[in-house]
């Protein structure tokens, strides 16, 4: 979205305790560029906030100033390049406080996931994270958040008690299923259309260690692998939570040998029952092909980065995600035929299904805008941008795979793993037509002015 440039004055900003910047300061490229490089952002300012009062201060100047605003804490949710208008770094904000009594944690714009796991795990306490400790808790948990443990306890929306958040109005509220239930269930999954989150408290697991980490099978098994994997997740129990995935993985360096250069086949894997029974239950997998490398042991929760290997360093990247109803034999075929052995030079670096089903497609027991659980997959695609060319043929590649298995589709995507906003009735894929409606409805009790309209925003409509 492209805004109309500007420089206001500032005075208003002048409180503020972090750093103010526009382009051509000193720190203003580094305040503004996250982990995806992709998307290198220009707002007209950036904010620094060091806390709370920041954030409340720059909403209120950026009402008066009719200044669109988007929010950034690490980038790992940042698919597309703002323009113009007002970007509000959290980074800064990292504070955690664990309760073990209550067996939750509270945590400040900003902290990412590695910052829960380090202080909870002394308390023998997990949260629901994802598959990189390096993302953000707030804007992954804001769209409703699929966690590596999702099939065994659901979505890490569904543990928030509470969210403290500014309002474009510029008021601080305390949202929770009583005080505020309509804002509470909008940022249960509906992504940052109410407000901006200063800090969440969420509710966490006991649990210390899980058995988990990948079968990797050389890329010529694909087919007898999946063909395995898809038929094997029909019998599992909820805690096996799994993934398989292909990687064409480039000659790089920091990609360990012998996966370096490679073309792979991967189931990773997390189970949180006995680990000789989660042992017992991988059988049919390591008889499906030769294993190449096997990963898969009892760790700490906290290490849990083991099990997925995202990236660690920024790079720029495409991703693309659809949720799949079932795969039926033919969904196998036409995927296998679009992204295996077949299509050596594929330029997606990731595609993966995911098992979803189990605790992931029970009801909320407070209701919220996550759109999701009928699905039983979900295939999710990455792509690396090196260049404009390279970029081009990403794109194709994506759209040829995610289109071709649509006919397997329930017809939605998730918010987190959309990939690039298109146009509204594109990012309103990422919900169901009523949940669509009613965020429309509430953002217009909250953001009538749509001051936030970055990203996977919808359009206020009053009801």
């Amino acid at each position: 979205m492209t805004t109309t440039h500007h420089t206001p004055d500032l005075f208003a900003l002048s409180e503020i305790r972090g750093p103010v910047l526009r382009p051509g300061d000193d720190a203003y490229v580094s305040e503004v560029t996250g982990f995806n490089l992709a998307a290198i952002h220009r707002p007209d300012i950036v904010v620094g906030a060091r806390g709370t009062d920041d954030i409340v201060t720059a909403m209120r100047w950026a009402a008066a100033t009719d200044t669109p605003v988007a929010v950034q804490a690490t980038g790992h949710g940042a698919n597309f390049p703002i323009d113009g208008g007002l970007l509000i770094s959290t980074t800064r904000l990292t504070d955690v406080t664990i309760d073990p009594a209550e067996r939750t944690a509270t945590v400040a714009a900003g902290a990412r996931w590695r910052h829960v796991l380090e202080a909870a795990a002394p308390h023998g306490l997990a949260p629901l994270n994802g598959s990189s400790s390096d993302a953000g808790v707030v804007g992954y948990t804001l769209g409703g958040g699929l966690p590596i443990l999702g099939r065994a306890y659901g979505y890490a929306a569904d543990r928030v008690r509470s969210f403290q958040v500014v309002t474009p109005d510029a008021t601080l509220r305390t949202a929770t299923a009583d005080t505020e239930p309509d804002l509470f269930w909008a940022l249960r999954g509906g992504k940052g259309n109410v407000g901006v989150v200063t800090e969440l408290t969420f509710d966490l697991l006991p649990l210390t260690t899980v058995l988990g980490g990948g079968l990797y099978f050389s890329g010529e098994h694909a087919e007898a692998v999946l063909r395995t994997w898809a038929d094997w997740t029909t019998t599992l129990p909820t805690e096996m939570c799994s993934a398989y995935t292909l990687l064409r993985l480039p000659p790089l360096p920091e990609i360990p040998e012998p996966l370096r250069g490679g073309f792979w086949a991967r189931v990773a894997l997390a189970w949180t029952g006995d680990p000789q029974e989660g042992e017992h239950l991988l059988a049919p997998l390591r008889e499906a092909a030769p294993v190449i490398l096997d990963t898969v042991e009892v760790m700490p929760y906290a290490a849990m980065d083991r099990i997925y290997l995202d990236p660690q360093d920024p790079l720029p990247a495409r991703e693309a995600c659809t949720l799949l109803r079932a795969l039926p034999p033919d969904a196998l075929t036409t995927f296998l035929d679009r992204a295996g052995p077949a299509v050596p030079d594929l330029p997606l670096l990731l595609i993966e299904l995911r098992h979803m089903g189990g605790a992931l497609s029970r009801p909320a027991d407070i209701e919220d805008a996550i759109c999701a659980r009928d699905a039983s997959y979900i295939l999710e695609t990455v792509g690396v941008l090196p260049d404009a060319e390279f970029a081009a043929a990403v794109e194709s590649a994506t759209t040829a795979l995610h289109t071709a298995m649509a006919p397997h589709s329930t017809g939605h995507t998730m918010v987190n793993l959309h990939g690039t906003p298109g146009n509204e009735k594109d990012r309103a894929r990422a919900w169901t037509d009523e949940v669509y409606t009613r965020l429309s409805h509430t953002k217009a009790t909250y953001d009538p002015g749509n001051l936030l309209r970055y990203g996977h925003t919808v359009t206020p409509q009053p009801a």
